[in-house]
Order: C-alpha cells, then sequence, then structure tokens
C-alpha cells in the first residue's frame, strides 16, 4: 500500500470523523490539512472507524460502491469507484431519521444480496451472479461529514464512502435471467412528480461489473465480501439533497419499488 500518512495522523483523522458525525458538526476537508494523503491513507482511516464501531458492538451488513458514473470520477478527478462499509444501524424499513444526518442526499440503486461468499481470487461478474441470492430496489442514503459536501476522492473514502442510510425494496428477484443493465428507474418526490430516471447500464455499463469490481478492490485490502451482506452497486442517477418532511418514491423495471421518508 502507498501509504504518506503516520499512524497518529491517521488516528487522529478517524477521530475528527467520528466526532463530526456523533455530534452532527461538519468539518473542514481532510486533504486541506493532509494533501499528501494517498487513497490507501483514506482506506486505513476509514478502516479505523470500522473497527471503532465493531469494537462498540455494531454489526457489518455489507458493503456499498460509491463513483460508479462518469460524472462523479470526473468530478473528482479519478478513474475507478470506492467503497464503503454498511452496518445494522444503518438500515432504515422506509423512515429516514433525518435528525440523526448532517446533509443527506438520496440515491436509487439496486442492491445484491449474497447466498455464498465471493472467491478469494480475481472475481468475475459471472461470480457475483452465481453468488448472488437475489436482488432488490434500493434507496442509499449518503451523507458527508465534510462541510457543504467540499470533498475530493481521500476526503469521501476516509468517511466510509460518505455512507449513512438504506431502504431496501420488497421485490426480491433472482438474478439468473435478468438484464440489470436494461433495468430503468424512475425517482418522484412527494409535491414535485418525477425528479429523475436512469438505467442500470449508468452503473459500469451493468450493476454486477460493478460489484465485481468492489470484490476485487476489497480484496486488495483483505476485506471479504461474504455469505448475506447486502451490496449497494452504485447510483443510477446524480444524488439528490433530502431533507425532514421530503418523501421519495423509486419504481424500477421488474425490481417494483422502494420508497422512503425522511423524518
Amino acid at each position: 500500500m502507498n501509504t504518506q500518512g503516520s499512524k497518529k495522523s491517521i488516528r487522529l483523522c478517524a477521530e475528527r470523523l467520528e466526532r463530526a458525525e456523533r455530534l452532527r458538526a461538519p468539518i473542514s476537508p481532510l486533504t486541506k490539512d493532509y494533501p499528501s494523503f494517498t487513497v490507501d491513507d483514506a482506506y486505513a482511516i476509514q478502516s479505523v472507524n470500522v473497527d471503532r464501531l465493531l469494537s462498540y458492538g455494531a454489526t457489518i451488513t455489507g458493503k456499498k460502491i460509491g463513483l460508479t458514473s462518469p460524472g462523479m470520477q470526473q468530478l473528482l478527478g479519478v478513474n475507478e469507484p470506492d467503497y464503503g462499509h454498511l452496518f445494522g444501524f444503518m438500515e432504515c424499513k422506509r423512515d429516514v431519521p433525518a435528525e440523526e444526518l448532517i446533509q443527506p442526499k438520496i440515491e436509487a440503486e439496486i442492491a445484491f444480496v449474497l447466498k455464498e461468499d465471493l472467491p478469494d481470487r480475481d472475481v468475475t461478474v459471472e461470480d457475483v451472479r452465481k453468488a448472488t441470492a437475489y436482488v432488490v430496489a434500493a434507496f442509499e442514503i449518503v451523507d458527508s461529514r465534510v462541510a457543504d459536501w467540499k470533498i475530493k476522492l481521500v476526503d469521501t473514502i476516509a468517511d466510509n464512502a460518505s455512507s449513512a442510510r438504506y431502504v431496501l425494496g420488497d421485490t426480491k428477484l433472482p438474478v439468473d435471467g435478468v438484464d440489470l443493465s436494461a433495468v430503468t428507474m424512475k425517482m418522484e418526490k412527494d409535491g414535485e412528480g418525477l425528479v429523475s430516471e436512469g438505467s442500470g447500464a449508468a452503473v459500469m455499463g451493468d450493476p454486477a461489473v460493478a460489484v465485481a469490481w468492489l470484490a476485487n478492490c476489497m480484496r486488495r485490502y483483505g476485506v471479504p465480501l461474504k455469505k448475506d451482506e447486502i451490496l449497494l452497486s452504485g447510483a443510477f442517477c446524480a444524488a439528490l439533497p433530502a431533507k425532514e418532511g421530503d418523501a421519495f418514491k423509486a419504481t424500477f423495471s421488474q425490481l417494483g419499488t422502494v420508497t422512503a421518508r425522511f423524518v
């Protein structure tokens, strides 16, 4: 790994992010104070806070992929996505507690649920399909602990890829025979009607390709993808700001709907 930061600076950055989330008080970008930090440093910071949550009794329920769209990659000057961890406390049945978040945004995507571990080798799309129990419509609620979302790649990776909450739909569809790249999505917001739409092709050409990327990237850091984990595969469209009182519904071809209300 290519790390530039000391163990002390990595720990201090992890503490800043933890405090920001706990107090709902956003901080300035880590890259402002540590411009030489690398992607490996950022994943090291993320790992510190993952271990902290595990020590408090939190349970990892899955992983998420971020920056799958060319537009977001171009914005941050990168050519590949990033990843973060999902925890049990992040799952919402429908109601999303806005008071626990800082500056949330909502994204519609497909979640994969694994029926077996992904292999400890280079993972292919076929490996992903074979290991998937089903796919389901999902909302990911992202949030940044960095003020005004003024982030660079290192900032968002260190901040657990801006993970916050997620909501799963009810329709569980076997992945066999489904052309995930052709799945379409329309998102509506109460009071405004249609606010966004997209297709699976926006997610690295095929959401299963994104999951294979995730497995291979995490393997470099010694992090496996395990049976029963939920994998959020990347947004069909740009994230939309959300606040208390907002309600959203995303309708996917074949996968039904998923709804979220910020309370």
